[in-house]
Protein backbone atom coordinates (compact mmCIF):
# COMPACT_ATOMS: atom_id res chain seq x y z
CA UNK A 1 0.00 0.00 0.00
CA UNK A 2 1.20 3.39 -1.18
CA UNK A 3 -0.09 6.83 -0.16
CA UNK A 4 -0.96 9.23 -3.18
CA UNK A 5 -1.76 12.83 -3.36
CA UNK A 6 -5.71 12.18 -4.43
CA UNK A 7 -5.99 15.59 -6.41
CA UNK A 8 -2.25 15.94 -7.71
CA UNK A 9 -1.50 11.82 -8.27
CA UNK A 10 2.33 11.47 -7.98
CA UNK A 11 3.79 10.83 -11.52
CA UNK A 12 6.36 8.28 -10.29
CA UNK A 13 3.69 6.57 -8.67
CA UNK A 14 0.89 6.45 -11.70
CA UNK A 15 3.42 4.66 -13.64
CA UNK A 16 4.45 2.12 -11.15
CA UNK A 17 1.12 1.01 -10.65
CA UNK A 18 0.44 1.18 -14.75
CA UNK A 19 3.44 -1.12 -15.34
CA UNK A 20 2.03 -3.61 -12.86
CA UNK A 21 -1.26 -3.57 -14.70
CA UNK A 22 0.03 -3.76 -18.07
CA UNK A 23 2.49 -6.72 -16.63
CA UNK A 24 -1.21 -8.34 -15.89
CA UNK A 25 -1.45 -7.32 -12.29
CA UNK A 26 -4.09 -6.49 -9.85
CA UNK A 27 -4.06 -2.67 -8.41
CA UNK A 28 -6.90 -1.29 -6.16
CA UNK A 29 -7.42 2.39 -7.01
CA UNK A 30 -9.44 5.32 -5.61
CA UNK A 31 -12.54 6.71 -7.37
CA UNK A 32 -15.59 8.85 -6.20
CA UNK A 33 -17.61 6.31 -5.47
CA UNK A 34 -15.86 3.26 -3.90
CA UNK A 35 -12.61 1.75 -4.48
CA UNK A 36 -12.16 -0.19 -7.69
CA UNK A 37 -9.61 -3.26 -7.98
CA UNK A 38 -8.34 -2.80 -11.19
CA UNK A 39 -6.92 -4.84 -14.07
CA UNK A 40 -6.06 -4.48 -17.45
CA UNK A 41 -9.72 -4.56 -19.11
CA UNK A 42 -8.62 -6.18 -22.50
CA UNK A 43 -6.37 -8.63 -21.33
CA UNK A 44 -8.65 -12.26 -20.28
CA UNK A 45 -6.15 -14.06 -18.09
CA UNK A 46 -5.47 -10.53 -15.72
CA UNK A 47 -9.45 -9.86 -15.86
CA UNK A 48 -9.24 -13.76 -14.33
CA UNK A 49 -7.65 -12.70 -11.78
CA UNK A 50 -10.04 -10.39 -10.23
CA UNK A 51 -12.59 -13.29 -10.39
CA UNK A 52 -9.93 -15.23 -8.25
CA UNK A 53 -9.22 -12.56 -5.81
CA UNK A 54 -12.70 -11.43 -5.35
CA UNK A 55 -14.15 -14.91 -5.15
CA UNK A 56 -16.63 -13.39 -7.67
CA UNK A 57 -19.13 -15.84 -9.69
CA UNK A 58 -18.51 -16.33 -13.06
CA UNK A 59 -21.13 -14.62 -14.51
CA UNK A 60 -21.22 -11.35 -13.10
CA UNK A 61 -19.86 -8.85 -15.56
CA UNK A 62 -17.44 -6.07 -14.80
CA UNK A 63 -17.61 -2.21 -15.63
CA UNK A 64 -14.65 -0.78 -17.76
CA UNK A 65 -13.04 2.28 -16.52
CA UNK A 66 -11.96 4.98 -19.33
CA UNK A 67 -10.27 8.51 -19.48
CA UNK A 68 -11.74 9.64 -22.13
CA UNK A 69 -15.59 9.37 -24.00
CA UNK A 70 -13.77 8.83 -26.83
CA UNK A 71 -12.48 5.73 -25.72
CA UNK A 72 -15.86 4.28 -25.75
CA UNK A 73 -15.65 4.40 -29.81
CA UNK A 74 -13.81 1.30 -29.70
CA UNK A 75 -15.62 -1.14 -27.16
CA UNK A 76 -18.84 -0.30 -27.75
CA UNK A 77 -21.38 0.81 -30.37
CA UNK A 78 -22.59 4.29 -30.16
CA UNK A 79 -24.92 6.20 -31.24
CA UNK A 80 -26.09 9.94 -30.99
CA UNK A 81 -28.02 9.39 -27.41
CA UNK A 82 -25.21 6.93 -25.93
CA UNK A 83 -22.60 10.26 -26.84
CA UNK A 84 -25.21 12.89 -25.92
CA UNK A 85 -24.99 11.04 -22.15
CA UNK A 86 -21.27 10.88 -21.92
CA UNK A 87 -20.95 14.66 -22.99
CA UNK A 88 -23.58 15.46 -19.68
CA UNK A 89 -22.64 13.09 -17.48
CA UNK A 90 -18.64 12.09 -17.76
CA UNK A 91 -16.69 11.82 -15.72
CA UNK A 92 -19.00 11.00 -12.95
CA UNK A 93 -21.13 7.79 -11.16
CA UNK A 94 -22.47 6.68 -14.23
CA UNK A 95 -22.01 3.73 -16.10
CA UNK A 96 -23.43 2.79 -19.42
CA UNK A 97 -24.46 -0.52 -20.76
CA UNK A 98 -24.19 -0.62 -24.47
CA UNK A 99 -23.71 -2.64 -27.40
CA UNK A 100 -20.04 -4.66 -26.66
CA UNK A 101 -17.49 -4.73 -29.86
CA UNK A 102 -15.60 -8.18 -29.89
CA UNK A 103 -12.67 -6.91 -28.71
CA UNK A 104 -14.45 -6.88 -25.06
CA UNK A 105 -13.44 -10.07 -23.49
CA UNK A 106 -16.40 -12.35 -22.82
CA UNK A 107 -14.84 -12.57 -19.31
CA UNK A 108 -15.69 -9.06 -18.52
CA UNK A 109 -18.93 -9.05 -20.60
CA UNK A 110 -19.88 -12.84 -18.28
CA UNK A 111 -20.99 -14.13 -21.58
CA UNK A 112 -23.32 -11.07 -22.18
CA UNK A 113 -23.45 -9.17 -25.80
CA UNK A 114 -23.34 -5.95 -23.54
CA UNK A 115 -20.45 -3.99 -21.92
CA UNK A 116 -20.46 -1.90 -18.53
CA UNK A 117 -18.57 1.54 -19.38
CA UNK A 118 -17.57 4.64 -17.16
CA UNK A 119 -15.50 7.27 -16.78
CA UNK A 120 -14.89 7.97 -13.16
CA UNK A 121 -14.49 11.76 -11.43
CA UNK A 122 -11.28 11.11 -9.53
CA UNK A 123 -7.81 12.06 -10.58
CA UNK A 124 -6.20 9.31 -9.49
CA UNK A 125 -8.50 6.80 -11.26
CA UNK A 126 -8.02 9.05 -14.70
CA UNK A 127 -4.51 9.38 -14.73
CA UNK A 128 -3.97 5.53 -14.36
CA UNK A 129 -6.15 4.64 -16.80
CA UNK A 130 -4.77 7.39 -19.37
CA UNK A 131 -1.15 6.08 -17.77
CA UNK A 132 -1.86 2.46 -18.41
CA UNK A 133 -3.19 3.15 -22.28
CA UNK A 134 -6.05 0.47 -21.61
CA UNK A 135 -9.15 0.28 -20.27
CA UNK A 136 -9.54 -0.76 -16.82
CA UNK A 137 -11.48 -3.53 -15.55
CA UNK A 138 -12.57 -2.26 -12.02
CA UNK A 139 -14.96 -3.90 -9.42
CA UNK A 140 -15.05 -2.31 -6.09
CA UNK A 141 -12.25 -3.61 -4.63
CA UNK A 142 -13.49 -6.10 -1.49
CA UNK A 143 -14.62 -10.08 -1.20
CA UNK A 144 -17.57 -10.40 -3.10
CA UNK A 145 -20.64 -9.85 -1.13
CA UNK A 146 -19.00 -7.70 1.46
CA UNK A 147 -19.16 -4.20 2.03
CA UNK A 148 -17.77 -2.04 -0.74
CA UNK A 149 -14.85 -0.88 0.60
CA UNK A 150 -14.56 3.59 0.66
CA UNK A 151 -10.88 3.45 2.14
CA UNK A 152 -7.53 1.63 1.50
CA UNK A 153 -7.56 -0.13 5.03
CA UNK A 154 -11.07 -1.91 4.05
CA UNK A 155 -9.38 -3.01 0.82
CA UNK A 156 -6.15 -4.01 3.07
CA UNK A 157 -8.75 -6.04 5.68
CA UNK A 158 -10.52 -7.71 3.03
CA UNK A 159 -7.78 -8.62 0.23
CA UNK A 160 -4.29 -8.44 1.98
CA UNK A 161 -1.67 -9.68 -0.63
CA UNK A 162 -3.44 -10.60 -3.00
CA UNK A 163 -3.27 -7.11 -4.90
CA UNK A 164 -0.21 -6.13 -6.42
CA UNK A 165 -0.61 -2.63 -5.01
CA UNK A 166 -2.99 -0.38 -3.06
CA UNK A 167 -3.46 3.26 -3.68
CA UNK A 168 -4.14 4.85 -0.93
CA UNK A 169 -5.02 8.34 -1.63
CA UNK A 170 -8.13 8.59 1.35
CA UNK A 171 -11.76 8.24 1.99
CA UNK A 172 -14.26 8.43 -1.49
CA UNK A 173 -16.59 11.24 -1.65
CA UNK A 174 -19.68 9.52 -2.63
CA UNK A 175 -19.56 6.21 -0.91
CA UNK A 176 -21.93 4.25 -3.30
CA UNK A 177 -21.16 2.56 -6.46
CA UNK A 178 -22.26 4.16 -9.74
CA UNK A 179 -25.65 4.57 -10.76
CA UNK A 180 -26.38 1.94 -14.12
CA UNK A 181 -28.60 2.97 -17.44
CA UNK A 182 -29.37 0.41 -20.23
CA UNK A 183 -29.14 2.64 -23.30
CA UNK A 184 -29.64 -0.79 -25.71
CA UNK A 185 -32.50 -0.74 -26.33
CA UNK A 186 -35.49 2.33 -27.01
CA UNK A 187 -36.72 3.15 -23.54
CA UNK A 188 -33.85 4.01 -20.99
CA UNK A 189 -33.43 1.44 -18.03
CA UNK A 190 -32.23 2.02 -14.71
CA UNK A 191 -30.25 -0.96 -13.81
CA UNK A 192 -28.74 0.23 -10.31
CA UNK A 193 -29.64 3.37 -8.62
CA UNK A 194 -26.14 4.76 -7.31
CA UNK A 195 -23.97 7.97 -7.11
CA UNK A 196 -26.13 9.85 -9.59
CA UNK A 197 -29.13 10.63 -9.02
CA UNK A 198 -32.08 9.21 -10.88
CA UNK A 199 -34.00 12.65 -10.98
CA UNK A 200 -30.70 14.51 -12.72
CA UNK A 201 -31.32 11.28 -15.52
CA UNK A 202 -34.76 11.62 -15.94
CA UNK A 203 -34.37 15.79 -16.00
CA UNK A 204 -31.81 14.55 -18.84
CA UNK A 205 -34.30 12.35 -21.01
CA UNK A 206 -37.57 14.03 -19.78
CA UNK A 207 -39.15 10.49 -18.87
CA UNK A 208 -39.11 8.95 -16.15
CA UNK A 209 -36.48 5.52 -16.30
CA UNK A 210 -37.68 2.05 -16.66
CA UNK A 211 -37.27 -0.58 -13.96
CA UNK A 212 -36.25 -3.93 -15.99
CA UNK A 213 -36.59 -7.24 -14.10
CA UNK A 214 -35.27 -10.77 -14.98
CA UNK A 215 -32.26 -11.28 -17.86
CA UNK A 216 -32.29 -7.22 -18.47
CA UNK A 217 -31.45 -6.60 -14.93
CA UNK A 218 -28.44 -9.08 -14.82
CA UNK A 219 -26.92 -6.98 -17.74
CA UNK A 220 -25.78 -4.68 -14.77
CA UNK A 221 -22.67 -5.69 -12.37
CA UNK A 222 -23.95 -5.77 -8.90
CA UNK A 223 -27.71 -7.36 -9.36
CA UNK A 224 -27.22 -10.76 -9.27
CA UNK A 225 -26.37 -12.17 -6.02
CA UNK A 226 -26.17 -10.51 -2.06
CA UNK A 227 -23.55 -7.54 -2.11
CA UNK A 228 -22.47 -5.31 0.39
CA UNK A 229 -23.15 -7.18 3.85
CA UNK A 230 -21.37 -7.48 6.89
CA UNK A 231 -21.38 -10.51 9.01
CA UNK A 232 -23.46 -9.00 11.30
CA UNK A 233 -27.39 -9.06 10.64
CA UNK A 234 -28.61 -6.05 9.26
CA UNK A 235 -32.36 -5.16 10.46
CA UNK A 236 -34.28 -2.16 8.47
CA UNK A 237 -36.18 0.23 10.53
CA UNK A 238 -38.69 2.93 9.41
CA UNK A 239 -39.09 4.50 12.98
CA UNK A 240 -42.96 4.34 12.78
CA UNK A 241 -42.74 0.31 13.83
CA UNK A 242 -41.57 -1.13 17.06
CA UNK A 243 -38.48 -2.19 17.16
CA UNK A 244 -38.70 -5.96 16.47
CA UNK A 245 -39.06 -8.06 19.48
CA UNK A 246 -36.40 -10.39 18.50
CA UNK A 247 -34.06 -7.23 18.67
CA UNK A 248 -32.21 -6.58 22.10
CA UNK A 249 -30.93 -2.13 21.97
CA UNK A 250 -28.45 -3.19 24.57
CA UNK A 251 -26.87 -5.54 21.95
CA UNK A 252 -27.43 -3.66 18.77
CA UNK A 253 -26.03 -0.61 17.03
CA UNK A 254 -28.03 2.20 15.12
CA UNK A 255 -27.37 4.14 12.25
CA UNK A 256 -29.18 6.74 10.57
CA UNK A 257 -30.03 10.49 10.63
CA UNK A 258 -32.85 10.24 13.35
CA UNK A 259 -32.19 10.08 17.29
CA UNK A 260 -33.54 6.12 18.17
CA UNK A 261 -35.88 6.15 20.95
CA UNK A 262 -33.62 3.31 22.38
CA UNK A 263 -30.65 2.93 24.14
CA UNK A 264 -28.38 1.03 21.73
CA UNK A 265 -24.69 -0.19 22.19
CA UNK A 266 -23.74 2.43 19.45
CA UNK A 267 -25.63 4.91 17.86
CA UNK A 268 -23.69 6.91 14.30
CA UNK A 269 -25.94 9.39 13.37
CA UNK A 270 -25.64 11.42 9.73
CA UNK A 271 -26.22 14.86 9.36
CA UNK A 272 -27.49 14.55 5.53
CA UNK A 273 -28.48 11.74 2.93
CA UNK A 274 -25.12 12.17 1.32
CA UNK A 275 -23.40 11.44 4.55
CA UNK A 276 -25.60 8.63 5.46
CA UNK A 277 -24.41 7.21 1.57
CA UNK A 278 -20.86 7.86 2.72
CA UNK A 279 -21.06 6.51 5.54
CA UNK A 280 -23.12 3.11 5.39
CA UNK A 281 -20.01 0.81 4.74
CA UNK A 282 -17.55 2.34 7.03
CA UNK A 283 -20.36 2.16 9.71
CA UNK A 284 -20.98 -1.74 8.45
CA UNK A 285 -17.65 -2.40 8.76
CA UNK A 286 -16.81 -0.84 12.62
CA UNK A 287 -19.90 -1.84 13.79
CA UNK A 288 -18.58 -6.14 12.91
CA UNK A 289 -15.50 -5.50 14.00
CA UNK A 290 -16.52 -3.85 17.92
CA UNK A 291 -18.28 -7.30 18.31
CA UNK A 292 -22.01 -5.94 17.51
CA UNK A 293 -24.95 -8.54 17.52
CA UNK A 294 -27.25 -6.59 15.20
CA UNK A 295 -27.21 -3.64 13.09
CA UNK A 296 -30.56 -1.31 12.92
CA UNK A 297 -30.70 1.13 9.61
CA UNK A 298 -33.39 4.00 9.84
CA UNK A 299 -34.71 3.69 5.78
CA UNK A 300 -33.78 6.63 4.01
CA UNK A 301 -36.24 8.92 1.82
CA UNK A 302 -35.25 7.31 -1.68
CA UNK A 303 -35.03 11.07 -2.85
CA UNK A 304 -31.43 11.70 -4.37
CA UNK A 305 -29.02 9.25 -3.19
CA UNK A 306 -31.33 7.87 -1.05
CA UNK A 307 -32.94 5.99 -4.02
CA UNK A 308 -28.99 4.53 -4.34
CA UNK A 309 -28.45 3.84 -0.19
CA UNK A 310 -31.98 1.84 -0.24
CA UNK A 311 -31.04 -0.37 -2.43
CA UNK A 312 -27.29 -0.99 -0.52
CA UNK A 313 -28.90 -1.57 2.81
CA UNK A 314 -31.83 -3.85 1.30
CA UNK A 315 -29.12 -5.87 -0.30
CA UNK A 316 -27.53 -6.03 3.23
CA UNK A 317 -30.40 -7.68 4.60
CA UNK A 318 -31.57 -9.83 1.59
CA UNK A 319 -31.23 -11.31 -1.67
CA UNK A 320 -31.29 -8.66 -4.53
CA UNK A 321 -34.99 -7.17 -5.25
CA UNK A 322 -36.01 -3.65 -6.71
CA UNK A 323 -37.40 -1.52 -5.85
CA UNK A 324 -36.37 -2.02 -2.27
CA UNK A 325 -39.35 -2.69 0.68
CA UNK A 326 -39.38 -2.28 4.01
CA UNK A 327 -39.66 -5.72 5.58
Amino acid sequence: MIEIDPWNPEPVLIARAAAILRKGGLVAFPTETVYGLGADGLDPQAVRKIFQVKGRPQDNPLILHLSAPQEAEELAELDGRARAVMDAFWPGPLTLVLPARPVVPEAVRAGLPTVALRMPDHPVALALVRKTGRPMAGPSANRSGRPSPTDAAAVEADLGERVDLVLDAGSVGIGLESTVIDLTGEKVLLLRPGGMPVERLEKFFSTPLEIPGGSEKKRSPGTRYRHYAPEVPVHIWDMKEELPRALDPAQSAFMGMTSPPFGFARVVLFDSQESYARGVFAAFRRFEAEGIRHIVAEWPDPSGIGLALQDRIQNATSPATFPATIP
